[in-house]
């Protein structure tokens, strides 16, 4: 008499309709008394019999048994709908578009079951030959938590891409300084545009592009209070910025800022082309207490200041004598005028830890290693101040 199975050893028959062996295994009854059945499949009896040994070994495990179908595009894709609920549009949407361009077309097809380490690691090294290192942490924090969201539901047994280091990619381009001259020359050019306070502004007090844009009259002090003890002079708060939670990026980017006179000038111009701005948009101005805004009140859009200065930058050359050989426009962003501002100082000779104070970094390291593009080619400090501290050699 053949021996009856034990119970959750499960079957094995060919399927002639699916072409298939077909390995089943009973795990029991569900709360309703309802048995639960989990079948696998294969071509061959080995294949079917492997799956179904997974099944069972994921069962006495205490996992449920995740689809065999379920790719890592379905963990992706069920991340983006469902894993950034309550975060910013702009982080929803930089995402997706993250999934979309890397990790779905390149990974998407795989079983997340299958998914390796070795499959992690080699597509994180063909990436690195056309994204930025910080660009390749990005790209592998969104199929992590991917992967970690599928795996908090069963869907797979562990996260291999927490397995894997991100390597180094190509080297971004390094941010650049305008020199005082070519400084004086940006602001010459910018006098027509409707820009002019803006890069005036951020050229020089150091501002972040998103510390500007959302900055409020309310803010900005032209008058002062000479009057004070100690004087108070005209200045700007810095205290907001374009993020979600409409705070700076650090503490220490919280911070009150005395203007130089330029940019004083430049603010009581703004504020008088503001008000002919206000009569030629009439009912479509909207009213938002902004500095710098569009022609109709509402706020400025990286993506148009951006362009505003290069077509400043365009007209720079014919205000330099001589002309520069290699100037490209398109070659600068906005958030140049703060590295101009914090490389214009140090070149003055201005203590690094004061315009780390000024532009709101939290250390002076990245002041440093970031910012600073114009380094004095001789530091004369300790020379000078050993010149004061031993007189000249009194025998001389």
């Amino acid at each position: 008499m053949a021996k009856r199975r034990s119970r959750g050893d499960g079957g094995l028959h060919w399927d002639d309709r699916r072409q298939r062996w077909i390995a089943t295994a009973s795990l029991g009854y569900d709360p309703s008394g309802k048995r639960i059945v989990k079948r696998a499949s294969g071509r061959t009896k080995t294949a079917a019999k492997t799956k179904l040994k997974e099944v069972l070994r994921d069962y006495e495990d205490g996992l449920a048994i995740a689809p065999t179908g379920y790719t890592v595009k379905d963990a992706v894709t069920d991340w983006l709908k469902y894993g950034l609920a309550g975060r910013d549009e702009t982080t929803v949407t930089t995402n997706t578009i993250l999934c979309n361009t890397h990790v779905i077309p390149a990974l998407g097809a795989r079983k997340l079951r299958d998914l390796s380490a070795d499959d992690v690691d080699k597509w994180l090294a063909d990436k690195s030959k056309v994204l930025s290192t910080r660009s390749l942490e990005a790209i592998r924090s969104c199929l992590n938590r991917a992967v970690r969201r599928a795996m908090a539901r069963d869907k797979v047994k562990r996260n291999v891409v927490e397995l894997c280091a991100v390597p180094a990619g190509r080297p971004g381009r390094p941010s650049k300084s305008l020199t005082l001259k070519q400084a004086e020359a940006v602001l010459v050019a910018a006098e027509d545009s409707p820009l002019y306070a803006y890069i005036v502004v951020s050229l020089l007090t150091g501002g972040r592009t998103e510390e500007m844009r959302p900055r409020r009259w309310d803010h900005v002090d032209l008058e002062g209070d000479p009057n004070a003890i100690p004087e108070i002079p005209p200045h700007i708060a810095v205290w907001r910025s374009v993020r979600s939670s409409g705070d700076t990026k650090t503490k220490k980017s919280r911070r009150t800022l005395a203007l130089p006179g330029r940019a004083i000038d430049a603010l009581k111009i703004q504020r008088e082309r503001q008000g002919w701005q206000r009569v030629a948009a009439g009912d479509q101005w909207q009213e938002n207490g902004l500095v710098f805004t569009s022609a109709v009140g509402t706020e400025l859009d990286a993506a148009n200041v951006r362009r505003e200065f290069r077509k400043i930058l365009a007209r720079v050359p014919k205000l330099l004598d001589p002309q520069p050989h290699e100037w490209e426009p398109n070659d600068w962003t906005t958030r140049e005028t703060r590295t101009s501002f914090v490389s214009i100082l140090s070149d003055r000779g201005i203590a690094i830890e004061e315009i780390s104070r000024l532009v709101g970094h939290s250390s002076t390291a990245v002041t440093e290693e970031v910012y600073r593009k114009q380094i004095p080619p001789v530091i004369q400090t300790g020379a000078v101040a050993m010149d004061e501290i031993f007189k000249a050699d009194p025998r001389r």
